[in-house]
């Protein structure tokens, strides 16, 4: 029933396998290390790919991997029994051998991995005999939370602190028991005292006659926004655009004069984007706050010399109740930093069971562990599985003598044309000529856009500095026409012209319409292009999630190839606007696992970053 199993270090040195076909598993074992162990995705522990459904069961103490294979269509209920039996097993037999890390050695476990499984195929048969129960309501998890536990009392922790550094109070006598009559009422003077301290309570403390409050200052009205290019309103001629296009259609040959704000130098790679948070950092407040406890609370000085060798040798074993306090204090504290849900969710599962198992020393704390685990575990997540160097890949596809095509693709209002111009303008800083294509043929507005924004990168740019060749070119047919068909002139274009990049800006689309999402893939599989961007904001939380879910899976449910081009990287723009509240990134990066190429900040073309996984992540443990 089993087509294969496999024991591994984490280190790749493979101690023990079974194999029951002559099938090759290579590429199925090397997709789960790859896509699962080494992304940070072991929170669930099966896997497919391809025919084949793999289980995996991590040794956090010896750093081990126990995975089994079988075919998918097979619906084994004893899969997870026998992985949590063989490793027991396994780890009973070696145990001396694992703690000397003596892995290159023959293990002979082929008669207990043949007893194992067949006392695991045989609780299997005998668990399909009984028909399993229902669960109760009382037993699921929904029955446990109660409107109660879910109210945030913000000043309950700052009372409990309060009450635990008070002194002991004075003990008072207890207040004369009430006098009950023989109907069981109580009697008219205790009513009244009742009623007496009642009103007390509720009248609370009165203030003074001659007291007056203290006169609040008038509120400013809401000053109107000065935009750095919008002009003014006595200058209304500055914003008619009607009147400079010519009768061809073609007016980037006139340059208008460039704004000094928008003039910068961004030759070569693009800089590292910096978070910056007022809050402070809990850690180093637990570490400046534990010295002054211990000098209280320590020890004699013959005791201390033992204590420092004991820190040195592993005394606690993680288990996951230990853990839990400190992952749904996490689980919160991403939410609240617009992380969506599910993902802190499965990255604190994924955490979780990295950690079980593993040994402590005297001196590491549950909660540091967990925190810093988890810490590395979000820059593996934006650290990039591929590099995508934009300057390498142009100049890789003019030794091809064809253009470099990139398609900007995302919902309506995130600001695909306006970080396609920032792009723009770092490819010709660095001597490519571009040719955007106008493919956004629904927006009202959306080429006069595109046409504003040639004018000004051609005004930086003119071609006088390029041996009057025009830097970049505006690709447009107008309003109504077929997206597609237009990107693929676009490109025959540039490449008749000797343009080295094309940059598609397609019409925004929501996730869920259909027709839009089909007429994407069309542009896409037609035209083939060499990145796929996803622009999306870095406003989002849990709608970043269903945003790049849906548009992955209507890149390859409309697409006719066998293996359809699906979304290579992501641009986050307003990032500005955020704070320290950068968790729209590790939701994006966590789904597609595909990296982010772009960061877009502020107005000016200069404005473009690149993403700094420490400094995000940073910000986001704060």
């Amino acid at each position: 029933m089993l087509d294969l199993f496999t024991i591994f270090s984490k280190g790749g040195i493979v101690l023990w396998c079974f194999q029951s076909t002559s099938q090759i598993f290579t590429p199925s074992v090397n997709a789960l290390i790859r896509g699962v162990i080494l992304q940070e995705r072991t929170g669930q522990n099966n896997f497919e790919h391809n025919a084949l459904s793999l289980k995996y069961k991590l040794d956090n103490e010896f750093e081990l991997v126990f995975v089994v294979a079988y075919q998918k269509i097979l619906q084994l209920s004893y899969v997870d029994k026998f992985l949590n039996d063989i490793h027991l097993e396994f780890r009973d037999k070696y145990k001396n051998e694992l703690q000397l890390g003596s892995y290159f050695q023959e293990f002979d476990f082929s008669d207990n991995f043949q007893v194992v499984l067949t006392a695991a195929e045989q609780w299997g048969k005998q668990q399909a005999r009984v028909p399993k129960p229902m669960r109760t309501f009382e037993e699921s998890q929904k029955s446990k939370k109660t409107v109660s536990s879910m109210i945030e009392r913000k000043g309950e922790e700052k009372e409990n602190k309060k009450a635990v550094k008070a002194p002991t109070p004075v003990k008072q006598e207890p207040p004369p028991s009430p006098i009950v009559n023989s109907n069981g009422e109580l009697d008219e003077e205790t009513l009244i005292q009742n009623r007496l301290r009642l009103q007390q309570k509720m009248a609370g403390p009165k203030k003074g006659k001659n007291e007056k409050k203290s006169p609040k200052p008038p509120k400013e009205g809401k000053k109107p926004r000065i935009w750095d290019l919008g002009g003014n309103n006595k200058d209304l001629a500055f914003l008619e655009r009607t009147t400079d296009k010519p009768p061809n259609g073609e007016d980037t040959t006139k340059h208008s004069s460039p704004d000094t704000n928008m003039v910068g130098r961004m030759i070569g790679g693009i800089k590292d984007i910096e978070v910056e948070s007022d809050s402070e950092d809990e850690e180093s407040d637990e570490e400046q706050q534990t010295p002054s406890n211990t000098t209280q609370k320590s020890a004699p000085k013959s005791r201390s010399v033992f204590s420092i060798f004991s820190g040195l040798v592993g005394s606690k074993s993680l288990t996951t109740e230990q853990m839990k306090p400190a992952l749904e204090k996490l689980k919160d504290h991403l939410i609240t930093k617009n992380v969506a849900a599910d993902i802190a969710y499965k990255l604190c599962d994924s955490v979780s069971a990295k950690l079980e198992g593993k040994v402590l020393g005297t001196f590491e704390s549950i909660a540091s562990t967990v925190r810093s685990t988890l810490n590395e575990s979000l820059v593996q997540i934006l650290s990039p599985r591929r590099r995508v160097d934009v300057l390498r890949d142009v100049i890789e596809a003019q030794r091809q003598h064809r253009p470099y095509v990139v398609t900007f693709c995302g919902v309506n209002g995130v600001g695909k044309s306006t970080n396609l111009a920032k792009i723009c303008f770092w490819l010709i800083e660095n001597n490519f000529r571009v040719l955007i294509a106008a493919c956004d043929t629904f927006r009202a507005g959306a080429v006069e856009q595109l046409r504003t924004h040639t004018r000004h990168l051609n005004s930086l740019h003119p071609p006088e500095k390029h041996g009057g060749l025009q830097m970049v070119q505006l690709y447009e047919k107008g309003y109504g026409k077929d997206a597609a068909g237009i990107a693929m002139e676009a490109i025959n274009f540039a490449r008749d012209s000797k343009i080295d990049i094309v940059l598609v800006d397609t019409a925004g689309r929501m996730q869920d319409n259909e027709p839009l999402m089909r007429a994407l893939a069309k542009l896409i599989k037609v035209n083939e292009p060499d990145l796929v961007l996803f622009v999306g904001e870095a406003l989002v939380g849990n709608e970043a999630v269903d945003q790049l879910v849906k548009f992955n899976q209507a890149l390859a449910d409309f697409s006719s190839s066998a293996n359809p081009h699906l979304i290579d990287g992501i641009v986050l723009t307003k990032f500005d606007t955020i704070d320290d509240k950068v968790g729209a990134a590790i939701s994006m990066a966590y789904i597609t696992g595909q990296p982010i190429v772009f960061v877009g900040t502020g107005q000016t073309y200069t404005d473009l970053k690149s993403l700094n996984a420490k400094a995000v992540v940073h910000a986001l443990m704060k």
